[in-house]
């Protein structure tokens, strides 16, 4: 039987670029986000152009009881997943703290944060029972830097940065393993969801210099996956090579 990845968040962007990937290397996939019509497109898409099974959960990760009931109701053969990636995520304005949206804020953090943990505590138990798993958090150079404006996104992904930490201490005993990616600045969807369907504000973000691409980071996440089973890459931040910090990028 093939093996089995979670994606969270696979309607577009890096979780859409994932998903081709591991389909490419013969992965059974359950793909998940918000929006039924772009999952099932690209499930169909995979299904036919890689002959692997792709099960379909439309679920928004904030909504804990939508997580734990969409994810438990799937058949008892779904949930032997070898490879959960956590990517769901977004950012919400960007503005000072003295100036920040309370609704922007709760909904990184119930999104970045609190969907992260919901999905991995069902998940990380079904790799237990199993015996074997992958946990790979997407997390962002916001987690190991502090950037203007950047505060409450920053924090949502420190946080995960320790929680990719405390997983990795704490499933140890298990052998599974848990692994944290950071990427720098990667033209997605990521910058019009910060700004809220603006596409001139967010095509300026990454004029100038060439981004990362979603391919890149799901090569590299692919890469982190198919280690040999004794090798753990806990850690790893990816840049384009025209970044050096999160808010230090060389603009021709």
């Amino acid at each position: 039987m093939n093996k089995i990845a979670l994606i969270t968040g696979a309607t577009a962007g890096i979780g859409e670029a994932c998903a081709h990937v591991f389909a490419r290397e013969g992965y059974n996939l359950i793909l998940t986000g918000r929006r039924l019509d772009r999952l099932e497109k690209v499930a169909h898409h995979l299904n036919d152009k890689y002959n692997v099974e792709v099960a379909v959960s439309s679920f928004d990760v904030r909504n804990r009881e939508q997580v734990v009931e969409n994810l438990e109701g799937l058949p008892a053969e779904w949930k032997k997943v070898n490879v959960l990636i956590n990517n769901a995520g977004l950012s919400q304005g960007l503005d000072p703290i003295q100036n920040g949206s309370y609704d922007d804020w709760d909904t990184m953090i119930d999104t970045n944060v609190k969907g992260l943990l919901y999905v991995s505590r069902v998940v990380s138990n079904w790799m237990i029972g199993n015996g074997y798993g992958h946990i790979i958090n997407l997390g962002s150079i916001a987690g190991k830097e502090v950037y203007a404006n950047g505060n409450v996104y920053c924090a949502t992904k420190h946080a995960v940065d320790a929680l990719n930490k405390g997983m990795r201490i704490d499933l140890l005993p298990h052998g599974i393993k848990v692994t944290a990616v950071h990427p720098g600045a990667v033209e997605t969807e990521f910058s019009e969801v910060r700004f809220k369907g603006d596409k001139d504000r967010a095509k300026k973000v990454y004029e100038g210099f060439e981004p990362l691409a979603a391919d890149d980071i799901a090569e590299t996440i692919w890469f982190v996956a198919s280690r040999p089973a004794h090798v753990n890459i806990n850690d790893l931040v990816i840049m384009p090579t025209a970044q050096a910090t999160a808010g230090n990028i060389f603009r021709k």
